[in-house]
């Protein structure tokens, strides 16, 4: 890249812009070496989504090989630049000590940094951060404001944390109906854990109306998807409380659903 090519990227956004479509046109199509050749030259000229870009490639070691210091340190550029996708994998970097020393409370400010800017997947980290106190002190409506956009965007983790909030009462009312109206969107999206909980409230008839048809189906669904054992536990007892008719009936539901 010549000084005036340099200095062109530096004041001309619109070429900026070019170069990076096109950049990204040869990420996704598989040519990450040429890829990389657009994106480093602008991460040197100090644009934070190219930057961004340099990291995650060294991150996952494609086009190049993994290499979790230069990752962290283009990362780091980036996020300091305010791109959000930069900040939050800075933010995964210092959770995992990445290339970088371990800092849980750091990373939870580049998470809400990033979400703060519209990253999804970093507004459903940052809601778990805040709800279990992991790097940042406990604010449980925090968690649920956070959940609620990482949820409206279809983060089904996020649905099933809805649930656990509104079914614990953690910084809102205590609110069944609401717990198992979020389990259900969640386990209705394949999550294990909210098919789990799902189950149990049709088991005890706590926010739907009970059911041991449902209770079982769901239970049934959430073992095959690797629930563990508080599945088995809810399973074993939904089991006993269903009528041969009824368990023949919960079984065909869950294998007519596993199969599509």
């Amino acid at each position: 890249m010549s000084w005036l090519g340099d200095t062109l990227d530096r004041l001309v956004p619109a070429r900026v812009e070019r170069r990076l479509a096109r950049a990204l046109g040869a990420w996704t199509d598989g040519e990450f070496g040429l890829a990389l050749d657009i994106w480093a030259p602008l991460a040197r000229a100090g644009h934070p989504r190219a930057q961004s870009n340099m990291g995650a490639a060294f991150l996952e070691g494609k086009g190049v090989e993994r290499d979790h210091a230069k990752a962290a340190t283009w990362l780091k550029a980036a996020a300091e630049g305010g791109d959000s996708g930069g900040q939050r994998n800075w933010a995964l970097c210092l959770y995992e000590g990445w290339g970088t020393e371990q800092d849980h409370a750091q990373s939870a400010v580049w998470y809400e940094r990033a979400a703060e800017q519209g990253d999804i997947d970093a507004a459903d980290m940052i809601s778990w951060m805040k709800l279990v106190g992991g790097g940042c002190p406990q604010d449980y409506p925090g968690a649920r404001r956070w959940a609620e956009r990482a949820a409206s965007e279809g983060r089904t983790g996020a649905m099933a944390r809805l649930g656990d909030i509104h079914h614990n009462a953690l910084g809102t009312a205590r609110d069944p109906a609401e717990a198992a109206r979020w389990w259900g969107e969640a386990a209705r999206r394949g999550h294990a854990e909210a098919q789990t909980m799902l189950g149990a409230a049709y088991l005890a008839g706590k926010g739907v109306a009970r059911d041991p048809v449902e209770a079982l189906h769901w239970l049934l669904r959430a073992q095959a998807g690797g629930a563990g054992e508080l599945a088995v536990g809810f399973l074993k007892e939904a089991r006993a409380h269903a009528r041969p008719s009824q368990r023949a009936e919960a079984e065909r539901r869950a294998a007519l659903e596993l199969a599509s």
